[in-house]
């Protein structure tokens, strides 16, 4: 945990329920040891979207459908969703899930390896979430950014790595160093793309919030 624990259960302590859908979809995923995003994520992304009111989502991980139904319940009802996943066994838990939600024809889940799905995908979308395999963001980004609309959102979730990436290479795990360079690699390029203005704020495990800027008149 990047934040004092006590900070964090004082915060969640505050915290509202979520549908009773959700509530029980949250409870079905961390009794399969699915991760779920955090309480406190889960309200901040609730207050972006809700703020930016996109009319397109792309979300890279599906899992078990969790983020994808909380975000719809945050966006207008004309607005779609796209989410990719490429774990086999989550991919009918998560169809059940929108079905459940009565969400399928606002979701649309797209099965393969997202590096793949996105290059074939035409944009704009207004709002790309990314919660898929860590190492594999810095590879994710060149789609993202053609596909992310001017204006655009781009909310990267549990980009601290739990502390990790703040550490030098040679203090991680040699079988993590490879996640932590790409990490690492990635937020630089937020922070440093022209096309971009990022903030990362330490919530939950890290989250790098950037939108992508409009052409100048």
């Amino acid at each position: 945990m990047i934040v004092d624990e006590r900070i964090v259960t004082f915060i969640n302590s505050l915290d509202t329920r979520n549908s009773d859908l959700l509530e029980a979809v949250e409870a079905e995923a961390r009794a399969a040891d699915v991760p779920i995003i955090r309480r406190e994520m889960q309200s901040f992304l609730k207050v972006l979207l809700l703020m930016h009111k996109p009319g397109s989502i792309l979300e890279v991980g599906t899992a078990v459908g969790f983020s994808a139904l909380l975000m719809s319940e945050a966006v207008p009802g004309e607005c779609h969703i796209t989410t990719i996943e490429n774990y086999g066994k989550r991919i009918p838990v998560a169809r059940e899930n929108f079905r459940r939600a009565e969400k399928e024809e606002q979701i649309t889940l797209i099965e393969g390896d997202a590096l793949e799905v996105m290059r074939k995908l035409d944009g704009p979308y207004d709002f790309i979430f990314m919660d898929a395999a860590k190492g594999q963001y810095i590879h994710y980004l060149p789609d993202a950014m053609r596909l992310l609309g001017e204006g655009g959102v781009l909310v990267s979730d549990n980009v601290m790595q739990d502390g990790d990436v703040i550490q030098s290479r040679f203090a991680v795990e040699r079988r993590n160093r490879t996640i932590h360079a790409r990490m690492r690699e990635y937020l630089y390029e937020l922070k440093h793309n022209e096309e971009l203005t990022t903030s990362i704020i330490p919530l939950g495990d890290g989250v790098a919030v950037s939108v992508k800027k409009g052409k100048k008149v």
